[in-house]
């Protein structure tokens, strides 16, 4: 599974990667706004898994759903 984090470091960035790091998945962080916003998200936090993107909300569902 590729998950990769696409975060500005914001309070619910932050808040995914916790969740992230207790579930105990590996994932890479991408900060780059300039393509963040090249692929077309509007806002971060986005956590991309295996080509499907979610928004904090699906991706906080997600996450509940790996523990």
């Amino acid at each position: 599974m590729n998950i990769i984090l696409y975060s500005t470091d914001c309070p619910r960035c932050r808040i995914l990667k916790k969740k992230l790091d207790m579930a105990g998945l590996e994932y890479t962080i991408n900060t780059d706004v300039d393509q963040m916003l090249k692929m077309g998200f509007q806002e971060a936090p986005v956590l991309g898994v295996d080509n499907a993107f979610m928004n904090f909300t699906q991706a906080n569902a997600w996450l509940r759903s790996q523990i």
